[in-house]
């Protein structure tokens, strides 16, 4: 795909279109987006454009083009910790990103086989990067680095990694993937040029569906009002609508025992939680509930036009909007983001439900 081809943010398209026709490219760039809103698929059409071979970019073939991003030992990958190396997940990265470049993380750990495990980026892998920037590239032109997800380095690989950035050999690019800016290291983001990457709307969702994974147009619009403007999450719910159910499940648990007052069904829930099999099932479902508030909220707001309830919700939307004090949702939003940072930091699972379930009763 081309960058012509490229439905909505329609500013990024812009931008990237711009440097590649002016030849004005800086040396690193940085996306932010929301998990599955598709700063993968820019990042391909844009390198097609520079490298001049769409077949052997879209197709994460082309030897010029590196791609780094979290790993751990898992079901599929075995080895010594130092030894951990994004090439030896090349397959699978290949296999997942072709079919689907906006897959979400927690699919990217499910094609990986590292589901439940701290990943990251270490030292070794941002010592190779350093070393691969300074070989010739292979067809004369550019040479580009893509890392996915930057925030996932210490800080040993990250110092490594602003070294390349800081004294980069001519035409190497630098392209970076995050949906947390605020945790990748401050002297990182700030030689990088800035794009966001914004949500997609209902409308633009239900046209990428349809034009490019072929889903029927009644596929596309339900999925459409229940992704929270990412494509990656509407693909998932289209292909795991019992994920959604689970998930709905455990929202409804959670804000049942809030409205009834009932503390102890409250703890009982966030043991459930601590219990779930990993933590990125934990965190997909802190992003769920997420946006399940910004429905409250924008129902609060008397904005329910544009709060994307399935029709067959808005029974149970209407009534929790009406229950909740109105701070409740962007109080609650605050306590999920918390939550999430601590279930990356390898918190007790027990102890940061419990909490969390103690500050959303409060707040409720």
């Amino acid at each position: 795909m081309d960058l012509d081809g490229i439905i909505g943010n329609h500013d990024a398209v812009k931008a990237l279109k711009g440097m590649a026709e002016t030849g004005r490219i800086p040396h690193a760039m940085m996306l932010y987006e929301n998990d599955g809103c598709g700063a993968m698929a820019l990042v391909l059409a844009f390198l097609s454009l520079i490298m001049g071979d769409e077949h052997k970019v879209s197709g994460l073939i082309h030897p010029d083009v590196h791609y780094v991003y979290p790993v751990a030992n898992g079901s599929k990958v075995n080895e010594k910790v130092e030894n951990l190396r994004a090439e030896l997940f090349l397959d699978y990265w290949r296999s997942l990103m072709t079919s689907n470049p906006y897959a979400l993380e927690q699919e990217v750990s499910s094609a990986f086989g590292i589901e439940g495990k701290q990943s990251g980026i270490n030292n070794a892998e941002a010592k190779e990067i350093l070393e691969t920037v300074w070989l010739t590239a292979v067809e004369g032109g550019w040479k580009a680095v893509v890392v996915y997800l930057p925030e996932k380095m210490n800080a040993a690989s990250a110092n490594r990694l602003l070294k390349a950035i800081e004294e980069p050999p001519e035409k190497t690019l630098f392209i970076m993937i995050t949906h947390a800016p605020e945790k990748v290291m401050q002297t990182i983001s700030s030689r990088c040029q800035a794009i966001r990457v914004l949500p997609y709307s209902k409308k633009e969702i239900s046209e990428i569906l349809v034009s490019r994974f072929g889903k029927t147009p009644s596929e596309a619009s339900q999925a459409a009002l229940v992704a929270g403007g990412s494509v990656g999450s509407a693909l998932h719910y289209l292909s795991g609508k019992e994920d959604y159910l689970r998930q709905m499940e455990l929202f409804k648990g959670l804000t049942d025992s809030l409205v009834s007052e009932d503390l102890g069904a409250a703890l009982s829930w966030g043991d459930a939680m601590a219990a779930l099999p990993s933590r990125e099932n934990q965190k997909a479902f802190c992003k769920f509930a997420g946006e399940s508030l910004r429905k409250v909220f924008l129902i609060q707001q008397n904005m329910p036009q544009i709060a994307g309830v399935a029709e067959e919700e808005k029974d149970f939307f209407y009534r929790l909007a009406s229950s909740c004090r109105k701070s409740f949702p962007r109080m609650a939003v605050s306590c999920l983001d918390r939550a999430q940072m601590l279930i990356d930091r390898n918190v007790n699972q027990k102890i940061l439900f419990t909490d969390l379930v103690g500050r959303l009763y409060l707040l409720f």
